[in-house]
């Protein structure tokens, strides 16, 4: 029997393409016709986007209340994003699963960093011996995930150096694997990356020192990658605020910059996954997963990957249905093609999540 409060909506659903009208039913995705739905909207129909690299709760100086956490999660909501992996948080945001109209979220936890070297109140600043601990703590505390801060500036050295020595790493992954969570780590420089990589890392953030026999690496291990072009966009002015004091880590970011749309077109095309985020918490704003995606094209992803990597593909990566029969109805519809146009990211016609739609 058809279900008295469907509704419909009709259009191209991405990925492929297809002209279909999809149906929603008590919060669920059906393409099985229904007398008598409502015709909702018609547009380009595109799984929720997803922000992979993202931080509910969090400001420039640490931990925020529970109600700029909820606007954060709004304006992401709004911005298209249903989807969140909150790459580290100080914030205890595990309520927001409690909220059906705020996006679906995956909490990495909060960052593990060295002590003294990292942003003040961010991170749980440990010594090596505790890393493995600690990796074991939030894996027990997350959605899954945990996040490592690989690389910082070191004062003593003046320039980029790894958090911890690799043995320390490797020890945190396997307790992290141990305890079912998968483990993604900050990566500006170089040398951290062999060791992570080799110890079996899951993902890495920003990624601006890889080569290509790391790359290859990537590949073998199967390592994703959420480059945060948005982020890495500002490099220069890292470089600038401490060419004075520290002008060796100047210069290593300025070269990082220079060879950063090389660097993650290369992972790209040898086959490395590749995931959007748009570091929104303290480093940038909420809302802004299209800023992202249009940032991936302009180093030169093609726009239908660029978007795949902020929402079918992404949201596959994360285990978290598409648009298939019996799916939550997750999904965005927009009044033009965003392949084509990418601008119409901003302008969707209406969301929808868990089945409830918002027009703009």
């Amino acid at each position: 029997m058809p279900h008295a409060t469907a509704q419909r909506f009709r259009g191209p659903v991405l990925p492929d393409g297809e002209v279909r009208d999809l149906y929603v039913v008590d919060g669920r995705i059906t393409y099985e016709p229904q007398a008598g739905a409502d015709t909702v909207a018609e547009g380009w129909i595109v799984p929720g986007l997803v922000d992979a690299h993202c931080h509910l709760g969090l400001d420039d100086f640490g931990p925020v209340d529970e109600a700029a956490t909820e606007q954060q999660a709004l304006d992401d909501r709004d911005g298209g994003a249903l989807l969140i992996r909150d790459a580290g948080s100080a914030a205890d945001t595990r309520w927001v699963h409690d909220r059906d109209d705020l996006p679906r979220l995956i909490r990495c936890g909060r960052h593990i960093a060295a002590t003294r070297r990292y942003i003040r109140g961010y991170a749980h600043e440990v010594e090596p011996d505790q890393l493995a601990t600690y990796a074991a703590q939030e894996a027990r505390n997350g959605d899954g995930w945990i996040k490592l801060v690989g690389d910082w500036i070191s004062r003593e050295e003046g320039d980029l150096t790894p958090s911890f020595p690799a043995q320390a790493f490797a020890d945190a992954i396997e307790a992290a694997h141990a305890h079912g969570a998968k483990v993604t780590a900050h990566c500006f420089g170089h040398g951290v990356l062999p060791g992570l990589i080799e110890a079996g890392i899951d993902c890495i953030e920003h990624g601006t020192g890889l080569t290509e026999d790391l790359i290859d690496a990537m590949v073998e291990h199967g390592t994703r990658l959420v480059p945060t072009v948005m982020q890495l966009d500002k490099f220069p002015q890292h470089a600038a605020a401490g060419a004075e004091k520290f002008p060796g880590y100047a210069a290593t970011m300025t070269d990082l910059y220079a060879r950063m749309p090389a660097t993650i077109m290369a992972a790209y095309e040898a086959g490395v996954p590749i995931y959007a985020g748009s570091d929104g918490g303290g480093i940038s704003r909420h809302g802004n997963i299209a800023g992202e995606i249009e940032a991936l094209v302009r180093i030169g992803i093609p726009a239908h990957d660029a978007l795949g990597a902020a929402s079918w593909r992404a949201r596959e990566w994360l285990g978290v249905d598409g648009l298939v029969e019996g799916a939550s109805a997750d999904f965005v519809v927009y009044p033009r093609d965003p392949v084509a146009d990418l601008s119409v990211l901003r302008e969707p016609t209406c969301t929808v999540l868990r089945g409830v739609s918002r027009r703009r």
